[in-house]
């Protein structure tokens, strides 16, 4: 296993110099190779293809198989309605019956017919890559990949622009378009040129119409996806906390915040989730016991970090993991044994309420003079209600003013204690409670994790899921969506997203690059459809349109749960999008 994580490292940051004899991977540092499973059989009549190579748009929305013939039919336009400032896009397929060399493409601007333009510095495209994958099986526990049904599913978008392609296989690529913010209304035409045996000119046209989406800086939903500093570290191969280290992850904090996120996730202590990722989670903050028994805390890697983040773009809230771990167990520096201690403690014990109310009542002013303290937050993860009043009022008697976050079931009791409260995706709140959390503006969310086969994000989920996570926050009245990995990545996660526990891809949601990924994607334009609901709400109230509120709101009433046993998320969403786009 380590001498593939090493491969991995080389191939993402060596650099090879170019001769006519190298191999393509030789020629190409950022590319590798897909791993290949004895499921993975060419599928379909690959023989009697009109001809050899063949080039179509497909659809965004749909996983293609890498070994079956995807399409009966070629479509060479593509046309989409968009609003200024938003991101649309689709996927193009090229399948072959012969091995080629090397596929690469060229975006071309678009233009309208007044000779306005959307640049091509605005169009993005990049190769989909296929990862293996498993099942859902009942979703938490921990699992062995023998005993699951896997499978190779197109999933991150690479960072290259040329792949060779094998004989029977479909080697999709993704398209996106962002749509200038000063764009004019109007239609857009441009193409798309792909080189494979020979050159293929695929046409698409933007049909941009009079609304505007904000900057995603400016977006109302709440993105909370938890960063995982140290996982970066280990695939690039750096020193943890270095400056390479830094200089690493921030592409990807900055593709993040792109993508509207709202939170810095900030580990207090070693471990809050009881190594339950490949990566180790370490401390930002250094705990240490003198000599004489006080404590020293020593914030200098947590500012640093802190102010990072802020630098790529995430700045509303910090939210520190966490004062109930879930082994229970602190971790500082005893200098009188000169070596790492733990502390073990019960919730509400002397020890406990020690330990914590020095470091709080520290760490208190020590926010306050950064100027932190009002946007930050403790926060738990699926802590009982018990704990949770133990902690609330440990920090209520430190300083009244701080806030709390939880993610976890629903306690009335204790809800108005909570700032930044996100329930399971089977909780909702009572709607006077939601109502009374949005006039204060107090971050009310939901969350999927391992317990749900749909909707999901894993790497097998129907990509549409991702977009209907949007809809659902919006049909619900919750401010957002959590998820709690964004780069927790597994030994290989470029080749295989299973883990030793939870459905694969369930740890990530992007790739070492860093790579994008048909889910992050998706997902985004879930949040941008959210903005445009919130968006259209307010103008139709505000002029009274009662008629298109009211198509608006039934639309909206579509996304419930249950109805995915039935009804699949891209049927809702393609019907529900009209209203949008009108």
């Amino acid at each position: 296993m380590k001498r593939m994580t090493w491969l991995l490292v080389f191939i993402l940051i060596g650099g090879i110099s170019f001769t006519q004899d190298l191999s393509y991977s030789q020629r190409n540092h950022n590319y590798y190779t897909e791993r290949q499973i004895k499921e993975s059989q060419p599928e379909g009549n690959w023989k009697v293809l009109p001809f050899p190579v063949m080039v179509s748009f497909g659809n965004g929305n749909v996983r293609y198989a890498k070994a079956t013939v995807p399409l009966h039919t070629v479509q060479k336009n593509w046309t989409v309605t968009a609003w200024k400032g938003e991101k649309v896009h689709t996927q193009l397929l090229v399948w072959t019956n012969k091995p080629l060399k090397e596929v690469s493409f060229t975006v071309h601007l678009l233009k309208d017919a007044k000779g306005k333009v959307i640049p091509a510095e605005n169009i993005k495209a990049g190769f989909v890559r296929y990862v293996i994958t498993d099942e859902f099986a009942g979703g938490c526990g921990y699992r062995k990949p023998v005993d699951f049904d896997s499978s190779l599913v197109a999933d991150a978008v690479d960072i290259i622009g040329a792949i060779p392609v094998e004989a029977n296989t479909v080697q999709p690529l993704w398209l996106s378009i962002h749509v200038p913010q000063t764009a004019e209304p109007g239609n857009y035409s441009g193409s798309i040129t792909v080189k494979a045996d020979k050159s293929y000119t695929l046409s698409y046209t933007v049909q941009v119409i009079n609304r505007t989406l904000p900057s995603p800086d400016q977006w109302t939903y709440d993105l909370d996806l938890w960063q995982h500093p140290a996982a970066i570290a280990r695939v690039h191969g750096v020193a943890l906390w270095s400056d390479e280290h830094f200089e690493l992850m921030r592409p990807y904090y900055t593709m993040l915040a792109g993508a509207g996120q709202k939170n810095i996730t900030a580990s207090i202590m070693d471990e809050p989730w009881g190594h339950q990722t490949y990566d180790d989670f370490p401390s930002l903050i250094r705990w240490v016991k003198k000599k004489d028994g006080s404590w020293f805390y020593d914030y200098s890697l947590f500012d640093k970090y802190i102010s990072f983040v802020m630098d790529c773009g995430i700045k509303k809230r910090i939210n520190c993991y966490t004062m109930v771990p879930w082994a229970l167990s602190f971790r500082y520096f005893d200098e009188a044994l000169g070596t790492d201690t733990t502390l073990k403690a019960a919730i509400g014990s002397e020890e406990y309420n020690t330990h914590w109310t020095s470091m709080l009542t520290d760490f208190t002013q020590h926010l306050k003079d950064n100027g932190w303290f009002g946007i930050t937050t403790i926060a738990m993860d699926e802590r009982p209600m018990k704990d949770m009043q133990v902690v609330i009022a440990l920090l209520k008697k430190v300083d009244p003013e701080w806030k709390i976050a939880l993610a976890g079931n629903y306690h009335p009791e204790i809800e108005k204690d909570i700032f930044d409260y996100c329930l399971a995706s089977s909780l909702q709140f009572d709607q006077h409670v939601l109502s009374e959390r949005i006039a204060a503006g107090k971050p009310s969310t939901y969350y999927t994790c391992c317990t749900e086969n749909y909707p999901n994000g894993f790497t097998f989920s129907p990509p549409a899921e991702h977009v209907w996570l949007g809809w659902y926050a919006a049909a619900k009245g919750f401010t957002g969506y959590l998820r709690w990995a964004y780069n927790s990545w597994v030994a290989d996660p470029l080749r295989d997203s299973r883990f030793r526990s939870w459905p694969a891809g369930d740890t990530y949601q992007v790739y070492p690059g860093p790579r994008t990924s048909i889910r992050f994607e998706k997902m985004i334009e879930g949040i941008q459809d959210y903005e445009k609901i919130k968006y259209l709400q307010k103008e139709w109230s505000d002029k009274n349109d009662e008629e298109s509120l009211k198509k608006l709101n039934e639309a909206l009433r579509v996304f419930d749960i249950e109805k995915l046993k039935t009804v699949p998320a891209e049927e809702m969403i393609t019907r529900a999008k009209k209203i949008l786009n009108q």
